[in-house]
């Protein structure tokens, strides 16, 4: 029986940069770094706090993935306060917070141009 989503697969061009991004701009945590292949590593990041994290990862043949809208929301308490934290250690707002009949949200960019959306719960 399933018991929950381990992680979600972000493809990027540069593991480096995204590690970098993840982890400072939205403040992610390493859980595993190590070599995959020649070409890439496999890196998991974790929410802190949470089960479910992403996979800095491009399988091969997968690489128009890369700067496409990801279909992963992110959630948290205050989107107001949480997409300002973020912008002010970097991080780029494709679209502003905004409250909805429905909740918050905004959506951002990582360094490949992936958009995710950020939402209250």
């Amino acid at each position: 029986m399933i018991k929950g989503i381990k992680f979600v697969g972000v493809p990027v061009t540069d593991q480096d940069r995204a590690l970098k991004f993840w982890t400072e701009a939205v403040g992610m945590k390493v859980a595993t770094d190590q070599p995959f292949n020649e070409k890439q590593r496999w890196i998991e990041l974790k929410v802190p706090g949470a089960d479910t994290g992403i996979s800095l990862f491009t399988p091969e043949g997968h690489e128009s993935r890369i700067g496409q809208f990801q279909s992963i929301s992110f959630w948290c308490d205050d989107v107001f306060a949480t997409a300002d934290a973020m912008k002010k250690k970097g991080a780029v707002f494709a679209q502003e917070p905004k409250k909805e009949h429905w909740g918050t949200s905004a959506v951002f960019r990582d360094p490949d141009g992936n958009m995710f959306v950020l939402s209250s719960r």
